[in-house]
């Protein structure tokens, strides 16, 4: 077994045929599938199903690409910092959920600190890549939310993954539609009141984490879901549709503008809190402390 394999099974998992594959890593197919083949061999399981409708993860193939996703991503860690050019440049990292205060704070360090030379990362991700990448020291810092609806789970992973957790805001739950929504002028909605609507959700891409979401009433019963991986899409699925997401009402006007979007002060109550996560016993960058010093002056709990 070797790093290799474990990005051809990565890149597998993620495509919907071998040829897709294939292509994106820039190897022939027969290669690719031998490989993939003597892998298997190796560790006596089979990782994929294959039929002439193409490839699916196997239950043995699942659970092995949860410890992949891990050797991999230490291994661009590593790779990164010691065995790629341009040491003496400098590096930080952030991992965070869809929040525009994230990126506001991470592009006013740069600003600030005027580094000569960097590369610097900004990841945004699900839910539990944020967890695993500040828990792997990928990312310093990492922003994440939860509700009441899926605080327990998420406080216990912060305990599993030794990470420590610094509130910053609650937000009241909101209702997002696109401008020429039929009740884009309510001041107040009820969920119940939406759905015949679809609610687009970002997709956290496992269906057995859905106390991953990072949208409020993760544990309501939604009629019609349609999940995106896309702010674009998400968005234009809305105003053709229709639909609307479930969020925190932080839209600055210029956001609404730009996007369309209205936000509706949902009458179900499922604050979220927002903030963020270090490792436990990590030491800060100074870039690292200076992005918190941005976060900070979002505080308000």
């Amino acid at each position: 077994m070797n790093i290799n394999q474990l990005k051809y099974v990565l890149e597998v998992a993620g495509s919907s045929s071998m040829r897709e594959a294939s292509t994106r890593l820039y190897v022939s197919q027969p290669a690719l599938s031998a490989s993939i083949h003597e892998l298997e061999d190796e560790l006596g399981i089979l990782l994929f199903d294959r039929t002439n409708r193409g490839i699916s993860l196997t239950d043995a193939g699942r659970e092995f690409l949860t410890y992949a996703k891990k050797a991999v991503s230490q291994y661009e860690v590593l790779e990164e910092r010691y065995l790629l050019a341009d040491r003496e440049k400098e590096r930080f990292s952030v991992s965070t959920q869809h929040y525009n205060f994230a990126i506001t704070a991470f592009t006013d360090v740069i600003k600030k600190m005027k580094p000569e030379k960097y590369i610097f990362s900004i990841h945004e991700t699900k839910t539990k890549d944020v967890l695993e990448d500040v828990r792997s020291l990928k990312s310093e810092v990492g922003i994440i939310s939860f509700s009441g609806s899926n605080e327990a789970v998420i406080r216990k992973l912060f305990r599993d993954y030794q990470l420590e957790f610094n509130p910053l805001m609650q937000r009241e739950t909101y209702v997002y539609v696109w401008k020429d929504h039929k009740f884009a002028g309510r001041k107040e909605i009820s969920i119940d009141e939406m759905r015949s609507y679809p609610c687009v959700s970002f997709d956290q891409s496992d269906d057995s984490n859905f106390y991953l979401t990072e949208e409020a009433m993760a544990d309501y019963s939604f009629d019609k879901m349609i999940r995106s991986s896309d702010r674009a899409t998400s968005m234009e699925l809305m105003a053709k549709l229709g639909g609307y997401s479930v969020g925190s009402g932080m839209l600055t006007q210029e956001d609404a503008i730009l996007q369309g979007l209205v936000a509706i002060k949902m009458k179900e109550e499922d604050p979220l809190i927002i903030g963020y996560i270090t490792r436990k016993g990590s030491t800060l960058s100074q870039y690292g402390e200076a992005y918190v010093e941005e976060l900070l002056k979002y505080k308000e709990l």
